[in-house]
């Protein structure tokens, strides 16, 4: 499933839908909900927040076109989110003694229109801090598509990561980004 190359993983838009003001508050809070959700490592909350196919991606080089010709920091599809929280979540995992916590500041969401599937593509900035036995910066476009859920909600159908500092020394990447 991961190397299905008729994945869209595209973050351009074909289309430029009429939102109401009250549409796009709730996708400004659905970002402001994951960001909190991987901050207070309720793992399972947000493995919840994406549909069964999507994928995320935080490429390894700047302006990389797609997951499959270079290698990506990340590239995962549903098993491989579960794998990486069951592992970070597990009390004897040795990476995370002590647990790593994260502080995210999402700003500067733009809708930026929807994509041949009618998805939502959304673009924001991202600020982390991280600590662990120190402290890491990590910059980042962050460019998520939504799906619209029968209940009125969103689900990520795709998040790409765009680091600042991505062709830096960047060491262990446990938690998501």
């Amino acid at each position: 499933m991961l190397l299905d190359r008729t994945f869209d993983h595209s973050v351009e838009a074909v289309s430029s839908p009429e939102l109401s003001f009250e549409t796009v508050q709730g996708i400004q809070q659905f970002l402001f909900h994951e960001a909190r959700l991987l901050d207070e490592r309720r793992l399972d909350e947000w493995l919840a927040l994406w549909t069964p196919d999507g994928r995320y991606w935080v490429p390894r080089i700047h302006g990389q076109e797609n997951p499959f010709e270079h290698v990506s920091l990340f590239w995962e599809d549903a098993l491989l989110r579960e794998v990486r929280v069951r592992r970070l979540m597990h009390p004897r995992n040795w990476s995370q003694q002590p647990v790593t916590r994260g502080n995210r500041l999402i700003g500067n969401i733009s809708i930026e229109g929807a994509d041949a599937a009618g998805h939502i593509i959304v673009r924001s900035c991202l600020h982390l801090v991280e600590t662990r036995l120190d402290t890491r910066y990590f910059g980042a476009s962050v460019f998520h598509k939504l799906a619209a859920t029968e209940q009125g909600g969103w689900a990520i159908q795709l998040k790409r990561v765009n680091l600042t500092n991505c062709e830096g020394v960047l060491g262990m990447l446990d938690m998501h980004i």
